[in-house]
């Protein structure tokens, strides 16, 4: 029988792996002038940051004036051997990304708000206090133009800004992903994410009910706004 506290060391260091490949490699020379210590050590093999030059990290990190964040979707992961070709990023072929059985997005994502509201929350608490805008959120799915499943994402997505913005996060603003159905780097035009349906071959434009559903719920906090401000 394994050691139990083994156990949770490796899944800690899985999850240390990941959120270091996938977010704090990017985070750390922003705010701290410097890659993570060991992001650099897992990539040894792979690279020695020899391409990072003299004057570099001093230009990354340069003064921003807002943080912005695109999530779609959580990665939640255990220790275990992949193979290198079929691994999502370069240095995690120690670690297995699990599928929790919740509901997916027609791109095969698993559905969970509450991996925004934490992201969020460790963001503040880990790198200064910065303006934080949601560039990017959203949702592919099949329904044409009754889409009530991208409603539904993006209503939960939203009261999770609202938590995390009463837990402290200085959330200023939120983007939807997408106004319109377009080509997804990965995928072609098999994926819609638009709230606006597009009919590519007449080019046609239909606003689906999450649009009319979106333009009533910025109508409501616009409204609810200047009611406070009064």
């Amino acid at each position: 029988m394994l050691n139990p506290t083994h156990v949770i060391s490796k899944d800690a260091d899985a999850a240390r792996r990941i959120d270091g490949l996938q977010n704090r490699i990017l985070l750390d020379p922003l705010f701290r002038g410097t890659y993570p210590a060991d992001v650099v050590t897992d990539l040894a093999e792979i690279t020695g940051f020899g391409h990072v030059l003299d004057g570099d990290l001093e230009t990354i990190a340069a003064p921003l004036d807002f943080l912005g964040v695109n999530y779609y979707t959580p990665a939640v992961v255990e220790p275990g051997i992949v193979r290198p070709e079929i691994s999502p990023f370069i240095g995690s072929e120690s670690v297995r990304f699990i599928d929790r059985g919740l509901a997916k997005t027609s791109i095969g994502w698993e559905v969970d708000e509450n991996g925004l509201l934490e992201l969020l929350v460790q963001l503040t608490r880990d790198y200064p206090p910065l303006p934080i805008y949601i560039t990017e959120n959203g949702a592919a799915y099949d329904e044409p133009v009754h889409d009530e499943a991208r409603i539904a994402y993006l209503d939960a997505h939203l009261r999770a800004c609202e938590k995390a913005i009463d837990r402290g996060v200085p959330l200023q603003g939120y983007f939807a992903w997408s106004l319109l159905d377009n080509f997804e780097w990965a995928f072609g035009y098999s994926q819609r994410f638009g709230i606006v349906h597009v009919d590519y071959e007449t080019q046609v434009r239909t606003p689906k009910d999450s649009a009319k559903w979106y333009a009533q719920r910025i109508l409501r906090e616009i409204v609810e706004s200047e009611h406070t401000a009064r």
